[in-house]
Formats: structure tokens, C-alpha cells, sequence
């Protein structure tokens, strides 16, 4: 392959390999570019729950794995205006064909592709591509490490999307990882009364933020709530989101897993609890969220930041370890 941009020293890159098995390339092929999209010189990258799930057979993903990044772009055939600009981005790609796309809902185009979890070379790597489209330029007050997490932390904003909040509502968020802190934390930005649940003392000691409380799960005794948001990353998490709704309630599903989702439903028909899933949401709202609310401590979720030759440590102490965000810098 003939080297094609100013930016770019060598048409080969550094990059981490799903095959099956994790594997370090040093000399992975650089992606080119098509019209309408951009090169991206990735500079972080960060290893997310669905990652792990991929590790475990999930969407039966074969390539370059992750979607939460931040970087700078190198090239963009036709907008050549992003070039330089730091930049994050949307996951979704969709057919820009079908009815779902036509109408702005491009993240249910049954042809879509994801970056780094469905059809398309993920961010774990020095250099990936998305259209020009997907990208979000990020302002100069938000770091490269906090920058990564725009991406959960817009699907966490999701929530607000889809479930009206008058702000007196009694909500619990089952899970104490990133989503689940998240979700808790732009909760807490409109409802009093959020309580998150999780199963780490030192987990739940960083989530404490605007006055939200937490507990561990195994000694939770309160009373039903109005919503449910569940984010425990474990296919037994939905069982326990609908034991802690109140009838007529509201169970939010964050958790997506390569595992059968397959608890019995009765408690769902019984209390008459309305089921909603979530996934992802825009990043100009999680930018917004941001710029409103700059104390929000999102940097404190960072446990180790490894490079992309230390990935079987990173991936270890990310499946496996007292972690919440592990990292990867790039070089």
C-alpha cells in the first residue's frame, strides 16, 4: 500500500486484533478513508464492558476492537476542514438508505454498522475511520481522558430521552460500574432521590456526587421505586430490577451481553412494569451535560491507562481487576 497522507509516516499501524483470540499487530494496515469520511489519530481509547463481551463471542465480531475514543483528524477526503480538529464520535453508521436512517434513527438501521463491534475496525489501534457525520469536534475544557467517556456517558443521558422525569421520582440503578455511575449522575441532574446499588464499597465511594446515595446491593432493604435503571452487566440483572420496581413502574435496560437474557417475566406482567431498552445516545448532549455540570468528576473513573503492547494486562485488570475505566494512550 503506497503512503497517501501528509500526516501519516507509513501506511502500516499499531493495532490490537479480535480473531478469536486477543492479539498486538505493530504492523496492522492503516484504513483508507472513503469520500464523506475521516482518519482519526487516535489518542485514547478505552476498553468498555461490550468489549469484554465481544472477547466472550458477543455479535460475533472478528477485527480491530473499541468504540470510545478520542483523537485528532489526519485526513477527511472532501471535509478537508476537520483536519486538525479534535475530535470523538458517534458508533453507529447506518445505510443512509432505508426508512430508519431517512428519518435520523440511523441507530436502528438493520444494515448499520459499529464501530469496533459490528462491520468496521474499531478505535484500538493509532489511526481508525468514521464519516465525517459521526463526528463531534471536542471543545478545549474537556481532557482527551475525560473525552473518552462520551460516549457511555451520552447513552447515559439516553435515559432522559425516553423517560420523562418530573423530578420527583424515587429511582435505583443497579450496577456499579461506569454506565451505572453515569446513568446515576445525569439522573441526579434532574431527580432528588437517586440511589445507586452495586457491589463494591470502593466503586460506590467515587460515584458519590450531588448528594445521590449509594448502597451495596446485598444490603439493600428500601421499598420499591418508581424506576429501575439496570446496568449490572450480568444476564441475572434484569430479575433483580424487577423485584425492586413497584407495580405500574418503570425497568430500564442498559445491559447488553453475549449470554441468553432469559429470567421469568412474571414479576414484569404481574406488577405491570413497563420494560424499556436503552442504548445509545447523542454526544452534543453529553457535551452539554458537561459544560452545565464541570464539576462532575468523570476523571475519577480512570483506574490505569496501559499502552498497546500491554494489552493482555489492560484487558486483564479491565475483566478481572479492581477497576472501573482502563485506558489505553496512543502511542
Amino acid at each position: 500500500m503506497k503512503k497517501r497522507f501528509n500526516s501519516v509516516n507509513d501506511s502500516t499501524m499499531k493495532a490490537l486484533l479480535w480473531k478469536g483470540g486477543l492479539g498486538f499487530k505493530s504492523a496492522f494496515p492503516v484504513p483508507e478513508p472513503s469520500p464523506g469520511w475521516a482518519l482519526i489519530k487516535v489518542s485514547r481509547a478505552g476498553i468498555c464492558g461490550t468489549d469484554l463481551e465481544i472477547m466472550k463471542g458477543y455479535k460475533s465480531f472478528k477485527g480491530v476492537p473499541g468504540h470510545e475514543f478520542t483523537g485528532k483528524v489526519v485526513s477527511a477526503p472532501e471535509h478537508e476542514e476537520w483536519i486538525g480538529r479534535r475530535v470523538a464520535g458517534e458508533i453507529n453508521i447506518g445505510c443512509g438508505r432505508c426508512a430508519w436512517c431517512l428519518g435520523g434513527k440511523e441507530n436502528h438501521c438493520p444494515d448499520r454498522r459499529v464501530i469496533g463491534i459490528a462491520g468496521l475496525d474499531g478505535c484500538m489501534a493509532e489511526y481508525c475511520t468514521l464519516p465525517v457525520g459521526n463526528l463531534i469536534e471536542i471543545p478545549d475544557d474537556i481532557s482527551d481522558d475525560a473525552a473518552v467517556f462520551l460516549e457511555p456517558l451520552a447513552a447515559a443521558c439516553r435515559i432522559l430521552d425516553q423517560i420523562p422525569l418530573e423530578g420527583r421520582e424515587k429511582i435505583i440503578v443497579l450496577g456499579d460500574g461506569c454506565l451505572g455511575i453515569l446513568s446515576s449522575w445525569v439522573l441526579s441532574t434532574v431527580v432528588k432521590d437517586v440511589h445507586l446499588l452495586g457491589r463494591h464499597g470502593w466503586k460506590l465511594e467515587k460515584a458519590r456526587w450531588r448528594g445521590m446515595k449509594t448502597s451495596l446491593a446485598s444490603q439493600w432493604s428500601g421499598e420499591p421505586v418508581d424506576i429501575v435503571v439496570e446496568a449490572t452487566g450480568s444476564p441475572d440483572g434484569i430479575a433483580d430490577a424487577l423485584r425492586l420496581c413497584r407495580p405500574l413502574g418503570t425497568v430500564m435496560l442498559k445491559t447488553t451481553v453475549s449470554s441468553q437474557i432469559g429470567p421469568s417475566l412474571t414479576q414484569a406482567v404481574v406488577k405491570e412494569i413497563t420494560i424499556v431498552g436503552s442504548r445509545c445516545g447523542k454526544m452534543g448532549k453529553a457535551i452539554n451535560l458537561i459544560n452545565t455540570f464541570p464539576d462532575i468528576p468523570i476523571e475519577l473513573l480512570v483506574t490505569a491507562v496501559y499502552r498497546l503492547e500491554q494489552a493482555s494486562e489492560a484487558f486483564s485488570l479491565a475483566s478481572g481487576g479492581p477497576s472501573l475505566k482502563v485506558l489505553f494512550k496512543i502511542p
